[in-house]
């Protein structure tokens, strides 16, 4: 959200200064301009198609509302709401330079942001500190009733984080500056505070805690790894032992594969560091508008600003295409989907694996010589 904080009584000191919100700003040429609305529109199209499929497959198949699928659901359904509620509007601006929306729609757009994003990132965070609690504490407590209830408070704490940017005292304009209501530069130390807690919100502190759960459980995976690799190994030089005393030929050396108990891990690492990527730019960003007056009023800030909108909004889309790549149910799904016109190559029946408990996945006892 664009805010002009400025006391009406120094906006000539102001204006001498530095140029107002309406002064000119450099934007992208028309042909640059028509190929990125071009790129958005292909972004909302993927973005709410791959996210549908997640949550028809969750919503269709009643033994795939397991609490993680839940969750996955959830991250899917706010991000088709970004893509929808706020992308367009964007991609409008963008093309025609303006904002068109009226003053009003400014704050509630702003909201709208805000709260999917937060939404999106909680989601990920509790999936985060879930796979920490399983794999590294051997604790598997969530079901689809405490996901049920840690989805219901997310968005009650989105709603709270991100509902101030309407009814607050801060003062919203038509933004001129940005293709979309942006955090803007502000003098006063509420207007601070409440930019300080969002940026914390949505980006420092799910970070701190995504980042601290991965490295430990990339530790755990990396010792369950070896201590399998050399379990088996001295079970392999045992029976050599045993084998060449009855003389007969030495057989061949076991082979651990550990990439099954990684998978899904990996899955939500992947995951991980596209939010980091899409959302490090636009933290750092939101921080320079509001504490930067040069920043805010430079001539290429509407440039600038285009371009990480457009990676925070590439998120949305990247989390359709991880699991396009990852998970094969989803692959399966969106070729049920998909019209019998499209579909060339025959389904291939898969095997029928017996599901276990995702803690025993990445725990492997003493006594286990293979997996």
């Amino acid at each position: 959200m664009a805010c002009n904080n400025t006391p009406i009584d120094s906006d000539v000191a102001l204006n001498q200064s530095t140029p107002s919100i309406g002064s000119s700003y450099i934007a992208q040429p028309a042909p640059f301009r028509i190929l990125l609305v071009i790129i958005m529109v292909f972004m909302i199209a993927v973005g709410f198609f791959g996210n549908a499929i997640v949550c028809l497959i969750v919503y269709q198949k009643a033994a795939m509302r397991s609490a993680i699928n839940l969750l996955l659901a959830t991250l899917a359904f706010s991000d088709i709401m970004l893509s929808l509620l706020c992308m367009p509007f964007t991609a409008v601006t963008i093309i025609t330079v303006n904002w068109n929306f009226g003053a009003h729609f400014c704050r509630i757009s702003a909201m709208l942001y805000w709260l999917f994003v937060l939404e999106g990132v909680s989601i990920l965070l509790i999936i985060s500190v879930d796979r920490f609690l399983i794999i590294v504490q051997r604790q598997d407590k969530l079901n689809p009733h405490r996901a049920k209830v840690l989805i219901a408070m997310s968005w009650a704490l989105s709603f709270c984080i991100s509902f101030p940017s309407v009814i607050g005292r801060t003062f919203v304009e038509v933004p001129a500056r940005a293709p979309q209501c942006v955090l803007g530069y502000t003098e006063f130390p509420a207007d601070r505070v409440y930019a300080v807690m969002l940026v914390v919100a949505v980006f420092f502190m799910p970070f701190s805690v995504m980042l601290y759960s991965y490295l430990c459980i990339l530790n755990t995976v990396r010792r369950n790894a070896l201590r399998i690799h050399n379990h088996a190994e001295s079970l392999c030089l045992g029976q050599v032992s045993k084998l060449s005393l009855m003389g007969l030929q030495k057989p061949q050396q076991m082979n651990v594969d550990m990439s099954f108990k990684t998978r899904a891990f990996t899955t939500i690492l992947i995951l991980f560091i596209g939010f980091s990527l899409c959302w490090l730019p636009h933290t750092v960003f939101s921080l320079l508008s509001v504490f930067s007056r040069q920043f805010y009023y430079s001539p290429s800030f509407y440039i600038t600003s285009t371009y990480i909108l457009w990676l925070s909004y590439l998120k949305s889309v990247f989390n359709p295409v991880v699991y396009c790549w990852r998970i094969k149910k989803f692959r399966e799904a969106c070729m049920e989907f998909m019209p019998k016109t499209f579909k060339i190559l025959p389904k291939v029946p898969g095997r029928t694996k017996r599901r276990i408990q995702p803690s025993t996945i990445y725990i492997c006892s003493e006594t286990q010589s293979a997996v």
